[in-house]
């Protein structure tokens, strides 16, 4: 093998690695670090940043990292005392997401890492609406910038930069948005951070490590439309369960605002998605955003990255879906490719990154990158597998006017965690597959169901259960899997039963639209047959031959650590009934319950 070979095959082995050998050898060697500098906004209020910049006087382009995480946990101070720790690590910080200072400013940027007014060092005041134009285009003014900035960070800094994109700063020429937030509506949207309407701890968790400036007063009264919000929230016996969000309740806003409003509101807005639809068209600088599979976990990266992708009028756009782990923190992961996309807009090098497909994503289970020419990719084909008695999940369909007619539904009851740490769930199981099977993009599940009560939480997991070399028969020690079988979790789908409504203009293949609004919400009707489509976040894996696809479907998931906190970070779990609930799944040819998924060609 060659050794450009034997780099191609390194490279294919690391899904948080573009798969493509870019770098340059360092050209500055020493640093200036300019720490809290006040910048003047347009109406006076001044906001805090840190500039890096190499030891020279040339004029450099500048990269601008900018969010409501504390620039202090960013910086090369951070990375040298903290040292970088993968996602499995206790020191694992999920705001520590400006990037590797040192990386880009030893290879001619200057760095620029800020917060926004109201937030950290910066002043309180006013509308932060135009910080980010302000930011920039005196950053293009100072005497080491040459007048070219882009944007780095992930996560909060990735959506900084679409906002910033949307309001043209002249001396912005291209961005980076990987894990942004959500792409409908205002701060990242409710649809992409709660699909299906299904309201989970994020916010709560993210809360930890918050510097916006905020007042703990006495609560007082709120606003009369705000006041009856918060009288039925306060009345919920679901949030009433959990000590932790009730107090958030009772303290009317003062204690972690962003989750009270959506504990308060916990619904879509039609007007909200309008703007959004009306504001795409506007960003139009080079883009290339992107998330990994792990980002189903809390949802917005993974849905925000691809419906940015999908919908921005952008000529020059590119999408990542990278491996199925959080990334390291200080964050570092993809820099050899952000080099490649600013050396090529800001540098003005011909690097090669506008020759290549516009998507590229890592495959599980086959461990190798592939490429697209849209997302989801035009080629997919829809395998539709039927939900059967007996844990069974096959490409059978159902025959009318015969013995399918007769079919049970399957059942399960969910005690709240009020009452129980069990979680219960219907399984269902294909078939030890042949040939390999890859899939790619959002998956389905259309189930027909009851339940007893007038809500629940619909939460659906896809797996890869396998290799299994047994076969099923009526012998003792065959009826089950072989033990010890392996099951990996790939993503999950959330749907809230009184969230059932489709909006079928906005609907794709694989992206059901529900409303989510409260004029849509709909409670079920106990006992009542309804129809849900339930979207399936998007992954890609390749289901190898002897390896089994797993659905399973439940209503309940729970906290990992104790005093109703989290250990795994970032691994929300969601608000569930406060009721024990009996749900029926129905499968026959009147109730042709089934999995819809994306598949592709083996490479």
């Amino acid at each position: 093998m060659t050794k450009s070979g034997e780099t191609s095959f390194h490279l294919s082995l690391s899904g948080q690695r573009a798969p493509v050998n870019y770098d340059r050898e360092p050209t500055h060697q020493g640093m200036v670090a300019d720490k809290d500098v006040l910048v003047p906004m347009r109406d006076g209020v001044k906001i805090a940043v840190d500039v890096y910049r190499p030891q020279t006087s040339e004029r450099l382009p500048a990269l601008l990292a900018f969010s409501i995480h504390n620039k202090d946990l960013q910086g090369p101070q951070v990375a040298r005392d903290v040292l970088t720790q993968p996602a499995w690590s206790m020191l694992w910080t999920g705001p520590a997401e400006a990037g590797d200072t040192r990386f880009f400013v030893s290879r001619g940027y200057v760095h620029v890492i800020g917060n926004p007014r109201g937030v950290g060092k910066s002043e309180s005041g006013g509308s932060r609406a135009f910080d980010s134009y302000d930011l920039i285009e005196w950053i293009a003014a100072q005497p080491w910038c040459d007048e070219n900035v882009g944007m780095v960070g992930i996560s909060g800094f990735g959506a900084e930069q679409l906002m910033a994109a949307n309001l043209h700063p002249p001396h912005l020429k291209a961005i980076f948005p990987f894990d942004p937030r959500g792409a409908y509506g205002e701060a990242g949207g409710f649809r992409d951070e709660y699909p299906g309407g299904v309201i989970h701890l994020f916010r709560f968790l993210l809360q930890v490590y918050a510097s916006a400036h905020q007042h703990k007063g006495q609560p007082k009264t709120l606003a009369p439309e705000r006041e009856k919000l918060w009288q039925e929230a306060m009345s919920n016996p679901d949030y009433r369960m959990y000590p932790h969000v009730f107090n958030v309740l009772a303290l009317k806003g003062q204690h972690f605002p962003g989750f009270f409003d959506i504990l308060i509101d916990p619904y879509d807005h039609e007007e909200a998605v309008r703007k959004s639809e009306d504001e795409f068209g506007k960003i139009n600088v080079p883009a290339y955003t992107g998330s990994g599979w792990y980002g189903y976990t809390y949802k917005t990266h993974l849905n925000g990255a691809q419906n940015w992708f999908r919908n921005i009028s952008s000529p020059h756009k590119k999408l990542l879906l990278a491996g199925p782990a959080h990334l390291d923190r200080p964050v570092k992961a993809f820099h050899n490719e952000m080099l490649r996309w600013y050396d090529q807009w800001l540098k003005g090098m011909d690097t090669g990154i506008l020759d290549e497909p516009p998507v590229r994503f890592w495959v599980m289970g086959a461990n190798e990158w592939r490429g697209g020419s849209d997302w989801p990719l035009p080629e997919t084909e829809w395998l539709k597998l039927y939900l059967r008695s007996w844990e069974r999940l096959t490409a059978e369909p159902f025959v009318p006017a015969s013995a399918d007619d007769y079919q049970a539904p399957d059942v399960f009851a969910q005690m709240p965690p009020s009452q129980t740490n069990r979680i219960q769930k219907l399984r269902y199981l294909s078939d030890p597959l042949a040939h390999d099977l890859t899939i790619a993009g959002p998956s389905v599940l259309n189930i027909y169901a009851s339940i007893d009560q007038e809500d629940t939480n619909w939460i659906v997991i896809l797996k890869d259960v396998g290799p299994d070399a047994g076969v099923q028969t009526a012998r003792e020690g065959e009826r089950d899997l072989t033990p010890g079988v392996h099951e990996r979790e790939l993503t999950r789908g959330w749907l809230k039963a009184s969230h059932r409504a489709l909006d079928s203009k906005r609907s794709l293949p694989g992206r059901p639209w529900h409303p989510l609004t409260r004029a849509a919400q709909r409670p079920v009707v106990p006992g009542e047959i309804n129809e849900y489509a339930i979207e399936i976040m998007a992954t890609a894996n390749q289901f190898k031959a002897g390896h089994r696809i797993c659905i399973e479907i439940t209503s309940l998931d729970l906290a990992t650590g104790v005093g109703s906190a989290t250990n795994v970070e970032y691994v929300p779990y969601h608000i569930c009934s406060s009721k024990t609930v009996l749900h029926r799944v129905f499968h026959d040819p009147a109730h042709p319950s089934h999995l819809l998924l994306p598949v592709i060609a083996n490479a």
